[in-house]
């Protein structure tokens, strides 16, 4: 199992999070991003730099996962395509997208983005606060003692 994280928008503190847990988990995790992201000195943690590009990072996600794999991403279409694969994916919220609740999603996205292309001002999401932070560390460690053998 490896974990593999959408890098360019995912928060710091929940790459923070990611980092203790590939150490204390002897756990591959791999950051992808179009840009060059420092990550600390761990024999468990990879940094890949793809070219920019419309969906290149995620493209990168989709072909290297496998089954077995979480992806960390806020990108609800790449959330699907890796559900698709029968890989596992969690937002930086600690909210996991599953093969019921990723059509939903992808429908109110698909409507949010009319309604902004035709001038309605929908906001963004709230800033990640304490409580995201902590349901998404919760969740993760929920994952990890279900899924890893050790």
């Amino acid at each position: 199992m490896q974990i593999w994280v959408d890098a360019d928008a995912c928060p710091n503190v929940i790459k923070e999070i990611l980092f203790r847990a590939a150490d204390r988990k002897s756990l591959q995790v791999t950051l992808v991003a179009n840009q060059f992201l420092q990550t600390p000195n761990s024999a468990f943690i990879d940094m890949v730099q793809v070219p920019a590009g419309f969906d290149v990072a995620d493209n990168y996600i989709v072909q290297k996962c496998s089954a077995a794999d979480l992806v960390i991403t806020a990108d609800i279409p790449l959330a699907s395509e890796v559900i698709e694969k029968g890989a596992h994916a969690l937002n930086p919220r600690g909210e996991f997208y599953t093969p019921e609740n990723i059509r939903q999603r992808l429908n109110m996205r698909d409507f949010m983005d009319q309604l902004r292309s035709s001038g309605i001002d929908t906001g963004g999401p709230p800033k990640l606060g304490q409580q995201d932070r902590q349901q998404f560390a919760n969740q993760l460690d929920r994952f990890l003692a279900k899924n890893l053998s050790n």
